[in-house]
């Protein structure tokens, strides 16, 4: 395909949307260098700081989530959600992109379902092993469907799913440092086991409280130390608690870790949240884990992932409600098991996928030579089925045929 490839890039709101799509843009760039990317995402959410600052341009929508548990409140929801596709309708005859990808968050849903309503064709990209409503929805009339799990035949239809794996941060293995200078980065020793226990930028208040509930148990370890993300929202409290409660020596406290290499070469066992982007950077560096899903997302996508890895002995699994009193303990126990932690990590290692990004890229660039190479057959169509067809339309296929896929009247 030697013409100029322009290609939408939809979602965010969260680091878990965001690192990927990025991810997904850098390898499109990298096959094809003369690429137009153009990021369309939710105003107000992080995507709208974090795209640019990647060196992407970036498109907003009025766009916000349904609340679930008080739909009368949602009257202002719909609102958004008809000016979002008004807008998004706009960005689209204005950008005239080959190929539409969604990765999820709230401006996917109005930008690929306008997308598609306008005949560009559209390729999602679902990161969990249960796929959400928006995205069984849009997988109806998506051309590629790039899933990170197996068995999505139950969810999307077989003949359209490609089997990639989630892309992650691209300096993930590049740029990891050794496990001795990791540590001495955060004043630990090199004797001991290390446990990374870290519940996203926010926190999540059930792995904070797990170890405030064991900071006695914690304090007597003697081979064991532990690096703590708290999370910003929680830290004053949790400073507050662990100055009346003596902090260990052995425990590491920060509200935001900024290198999270620096935090995975230290750990020899990390407790995490079953996020999607989480398990699949775990994965590919065959990092032992225990996994806390949360339960305050959408359908228990976060139980299905961690069960995926359970499921083959790559992952530790403790629910919510029970990891409180049972977490730290069983931390505490796994990591001093080397036999345990090897198994674990070989395991997680095979679930891995390297190359997501890169077969996502090349499947967003076939999807676009697909279009070139059938641009006059719908043109020729069009022309004998004119009093079906606006001749505005028709002239705009026709006149943007060598550079443009075309563009149907919503």
């Amino acid at each position: 395909m030697d013409k100029e490839l322009r290609v939408i890039v939809s979602g965010g709101g969260t680091g878990g949307h965001i690192f990927p799509a990025v991810s997904i843009a850098n390898a499109v760039r990298e096959l094809r260098p003369d690429a137009r990317i153009l990021f369309v995402g939710a105003e107000g959410r992080m995507e709208m700081q974090r795209v640019p600052a990647a060196g992407y341009d970036i498109k907003g929508l009025p766009v916000a989530g349904f609340d679930r548990k008080h739909l009368l409140k949602n009257f202002g929801v719909l609102l958004k959600l008809f000016k979002s596709r008004q807008l998004a309708r706009k960005i689209i005859r204005d950008f005239q992109p080959h190929v539409a990808v969604g990765v999820g968050g709230y401006a996917s849903g109005p930008t690929l379902n306008m997308a598609q309503r306008m005949g560009v064709p559209t390729l999602l990209q679902e990161q969990n092993s249960y796929a959400g409503v928006t995205n069984k929805l849009l997988a109806k009339k998506a051309k590629r469907i790039c899933v990170a799990y197996e068995g999505m035949e139950r969810f999307f239809p077989a003949d359209r799913i490609v089997l990639t794996g989630n892309p992650v941060r691209q300096n993930l293995l590049t740029a990891m440092p050794d496990r001795e200078e990791a540590l001495k980065k955060f004043s630990m020793e090199s004797g001991r086991r290390t446990i990374l226990i870290v519940g996203g930028s926010l926190g999540a208040r059930t792995l904070n409280e797990s170890v405030l509930n064991h900071i006695p148990l914690i304090r007597r370890q003697t081979d064991v130390q532990f690096i703590w993300q708290t999370g910003k929202f929680y830290s004053e409290e949790i400073a507050r608690r662990l100055e009346e409660a003596h902090c260990p020596t052995n425990l590491r406290v920060m509200d935001f870790i900024s290198n999270m290499n620096d935090a995975y070469a230290a750990a020899d066992l990390v407790i995490s949240r079953a996020g999607a982007g989480s398990i699949s950077e775990l994965c590919l560096l065959g990092k032992p884990v225990i996994l806390v899903p949360s339960p305050n997302v959408a359908e228990d996508h976060q139980t299905k992932n961690a069960m995926a890895l359970v499921d083959k002995d790559a992952a530790i699994y403790v629910s919510d409600a029970e990891a409180v009193q049972t977490l730290m303990p069983l931390a505490i126990n796994t990591v001093n098991n080397s036999a345990g932690l090897t198994i674990l990590s070989k395991n997680i290692l095979h679930l891995a996928k390297p190359d997501a990004a890169r077969v996502i890229a090349e499947e967003v660039i076939r999807l676009a030579e697909d279009i070139f190479s059938n641009i006059f057959a719908p043109s020729l169509h069009f022309r004998q089925q004119g009093r079906n067809t606006s001749n505005y339309i028709l002239k705009k296929q026709i006149i943007n045929s060598a550079r443009s896929v075309p563009i149907k009247s919503d």
